[in-house]
């Protein structure tokens, strides 16, 4: 199985011990750690947000949304879920990681292998932030080529959600487990 983000299918079986003690239909209640519930939960904000994007740029790729109102609703949408998840990755690699690292040794690869997303996802929202605003710009002063604009961003989300998707996976098959068995490192 391939360690590359762009052609993973899952979270290479060397990451996936952790997972063993406790797998995902135990993620319920308090056998998982607070930290690690306050993990899934930025998670699912993260999905509900590119959802929402999804939801808008198909809305208006079927002609159901005219670009004025695609704007004034994607645009926040897009700038928060930049600014969030930008420093949700800041977080982890330079706080939590290091930290997992040390408590946990023997996942020391399988951080390096989130750090290695971190850096590709990185990629995707400098892209989604440049279409991002060249849409912005394009509505605001009225611009034939707004239309066009609006179709890169939404080509840009359609190539970063499979990518986002699984690195939130494989990212969450590492850390729910290990935060939960080494809950006193990680106290909010």
């Amino acid at each position: 199985m391939s360690d590359d983000l762009s052609t993973r299918q899952g979270l290479p079986e060397a990451y996936r011990y952790l997972l063993a003690d406790l797998p995902r239909d135990r993620w319920h209640g308090h056998e998982v750690a607070a930290m690690a519930r306050f993990w899934l939960q930025m998670h699912a904000g993260f999905r509900r947000e590119v959802a929402q994007m999804d939801a808008l740029t198909t809305q208006w790729r079927a002609g159901a949304l005219a670009l004025p109102e695609l704007h004034r609703r994607l645009i926040p949408v897009l700038q928060a879920f930049l600014q969030h998840l930008d420093g949700h990755h800041n977080i982890e690699t330079h706080h939590y990681f290091p930290t997992m690292r040390r408590v946990e040794p023997r996942i020391g690869a399988g951080i390096d292998l989130l750090d290695r997303d971190h850096d590709a996802i990185h990629g995707q929202l400098e892209t989604l932030f440049r279409t991002g605003l060249d849409f912005h710009q394009g509505v605001s002063g009225n611009a034939p080529t707004a239309g066009d604009a609006a179709a890169r961003l939404a080509d840009a989300l359609d190539a970063a959600g499979p990518a986002l998707a699984r690195h939130l996976e494989d990212e969450e098959d590492i850390v729910v487990p290990l935060i939960t068995r080494h809950a006193d490192h990680f106290r909010g």
